[in-house]
């Protein structure tokens, strides 16, 4: 993987008006040269066929989570999309010290669903299993069900409702009855963002589905489902 591939993931980005401090950068580049960096992030993620294909047990996974929590596979995926982009190990940008160093990560969101600390320990708690981690997609997929589910539950929620789902993830539900984010247009924008990859996610997938069911390697059609 290109090194400014690997920089992405290990230092996400900050926008234009921000860049790292030339030492943090060579402080990165050391860090690759020791241990490596493997590319499995996919490419081309506005089509979800073609994530799928590349990562066909991911539809497996997406499709127990809707079994057992209700969210449709389509808004499971564009839920992690745009959270985390497909990384496994993705983190919020960091501060800094004194302007110039890296200091601790601005919240404690990791991997997949981008899950904080506090709600991961709360879904563990529900939800008990070993090895369960945030950077395992089937786990976040779990994960991002059974939150919904709940905001569903407790918010009145249509499970399909990508949007209200998302501005529930976002906020937290304590915010979303607040009503927070009806000042806050960016999060407004977030979920809008969130909704329209959710119903393109739901479109294409009407394309592969069949195919996709079939994406495990004691499935074979015509005995793997219908999609």
């Amino acid at each position: 993987m290109p090194a400014s591939g690997c920089l992405q993931r290990l230092w996400p980005p900050m926008g234009p008006e921000r860049k790292p401090p030339a030492i943090a950068v060579l402080a990165v580049l050391v860090a690759l040269v020791l241990t490596g960096c493997r590319d499995d992030v996919p490419v081309s993620q506005d089509n979800i066929c073609t994530v799928l294909e590349q990562r066909p047990s991911w539809y497996q996974y997406a499709r127990e989570s809707e079994a057992r929590w209700g969210t449709p596979v389509p808004v499971l995926l564009a839920f992690v999309q745009f959270e985390s982009g497909f990384r496994d190990t993705a983190r919020p940008p960091r501060e800094y010290l004194l302007g110039v160093l890296p200091w601790r990560w601005q919240t404690t969101a990791y991997g997949y669903a981008q899950a904080k600390d506090g709600t991961w320990e709360d879904y563990l708690a529900a939800n008990p299993g070993p090895f369960r981690k945030r950077s395992d997609m089937e786990d976040a997929l779990d994960f991002i069900g059974w939150y919904n589910h709940l905001s569903a539950t407790r918010l009145g929620f249509d499970k399909t409702d990508a949007r209200r789902l998302y501005l529930a993830y976002h906020q937290g539900r304590t915010g979303y009855r607040r009503g927070d984010w009806r000042d806050e247009p960016h999060v407004r924008g977030y979920a809008d963002r969130v909704a329209t990859l959710a119903s393109r996610y739901t479109r294409q997938l009407e394309g592969c589905a069949k195919a996709l069911a079939c994406g495990r390697w004691y499935q074979f059609w015509p005995f793997c489902g219908d999609g």
